[in-house]
């Protein structure tokens, strides 16, 4: 099974992309939806978290604005968090990938926001990047009713630069030529990947059927 990393700064358009992965039917594992299981209630954080901050537990969950707070806080919290939370979610994807290596699926997808941030391109076949003009970018961002331009601000400085993630990635998406542009652009990269000559960089792993997957 082919593994491939998605990934693309906030704005670029990643979600819509990663459905449009899911709608060409390969699985698709989420990492903020993973981090949002792992928070709620009898998630396997919560307790681990609420050690290290404490008061950020309400109810058995861990409160998101409480836990912002507590980073804002403590200079190196972000460092401590990932300490933390990094393995868990590297964990679960490890878990719903070999779900979909028993199911039969030929490509799977890893939705990652921080995957270059935290390493996780060591771990897939293909690095897929969705982007968009800057000024496309700003304009949906600062349309969100919970972001200000310093949030904005703030956001990209922990990501890497979209210019930096499109030269490592594999396969670029720009999400401002649309949808059809897009689903176009998904169907030509797995087309890519599940052919026998193709060859991770990442891994060194062949296609599906050169490698018998």
């Amino acid at each position: 099974m082919i593994v491939l990393g998605l990934t693309g700064s906030i704005g670029m358009g990643k979600s819509t992309t990663a459905g449009l992965f899911a709608e060409a039917g390969c699985p698709v594992w989420d990492a903020d939806a993973a981090v949002h299981r792992l928070y709620s209630r009898g998630g396997a954080a919560v307790a681990p978290v609420a050690a290290v901050f404490p008061g950020v537990e309400v109810e058995g969950a861990i409160d998101r604005t409480r836990l912002a707070e507590a980073l804002a806080a403590e200079p190196d919290g972000f460092a401590r968090l990932e300490r933390i939370v990094h393995p868990l979610v590297a964990a679960d994807r490890a878990s719903a990938l070999a779900a979909a290596l028993s199911s039969g699926a030929t490509v799977a997808v890893a939705d990652i926001p921080l995957l270059f941030e935290t390493g996780a391109e060591r771990q897939v076949d293909g690095v897929v990047v969705v982007t968009a003009p800057p000024e496309v970018q700003a304009e949906r961002v600062l349309a969100r009713p919970d972001i200000t331009p310093e949030r904005f601000a703030a956001l990209l400085a922990r990501q890497t630069p979209d210019a930096e993630k499109r030269r490592r990635a594999d396969f670029v998406i720009d999400s401002s030529l649309g949808i059809e542009a897009a689903r176009a652009a998904v169907a030509d990269i797995l087309a890519t990947v599940t052919h026998p000559g193709w060859i991770s960089r990442h891994r060194g792993i062949p296609g599906p059927t050169e490698a018998g997957h």
